[in-house]
């Protein structure tokens, strides 16, 4: 049994000439016409107007369009997909090279506004980079509460961000699995 082709490909008992004259209709896009045919390969808008009819040009197009549209969709799909990894390893490895730098720093010299500005930038590129919902999840707000550390001793201080630490380390090993 014979392979039926896509209805946007030459069709069985369709000419040489009709079908360059559908293939320059399909390919003109939305902008697509008679007129604009006959003008194009100077034939006959008559001529065109009954290769139209006869073999279902309109139909054709629009199987056409939704295949393009279909494809396009698909490949639009991918490159997000990719985005989407290739944001998430970034976010990760910023934030491995953050659990470093928090390891080698004094905590005193931070001030609280700077650690929890890390947090919520590492915290809002993760989310994004698995598209999670910013502005509201089911487990709560998008990004961590802050606290008011201005009236915390320097060891209370001390204590709060060894903890803001040890949950960014936790968070990390989570997402890759254990190999940090």
């Amino acid at each position: 049994m014979a392979e039926r082709a896509e209805s946007w490909e030459r069709q069985p008992g369709e000419s040489a000439t009709a079908w360059e004259a559908f293939a320059c209709y399909r390919d003109l896009g939305l902008s697509r016409s008679i007129t604009k045919v006959a003008e194009t390969l100077r034939k006959a808008r008559t001529l065109i107007e009954r290769w139209s009819v006869a073999h279902q040009w309109v139909l054709r197009a629009e199987a056409w369009d939704r295949e393009q549209d279909r494809l396009w969709r698909g490949e639009r799909q991918q490159a997000a997909r990719e985005v989407a990894r290739r944001h998430a390893r970034l976010a990760s490895a910023a934030q491995a090279k953050l659990v470093a730098q928090l390891q080698q720093l004094d905590p005193a010299r931070l001030t609280p506004a700077d650690v929890i500005r890390w947090l919520e930038v590492t915290v809002r590129i993760e989310r994004q980079a698995y598209g999670i919902d910013l502005a509201e999840t089911a487990s709560g707000p998008a990004v961590p509460e802050v606290a008011d550390v201005t009236g915390l001793t320097d060891e209370e201080r001390r204590a709060r961000m060894e903890q803001l630490r040890r949950e960014l380390e936790a968070r990390i090993g989570t997402l890759d699995g254990g190999r940090s």
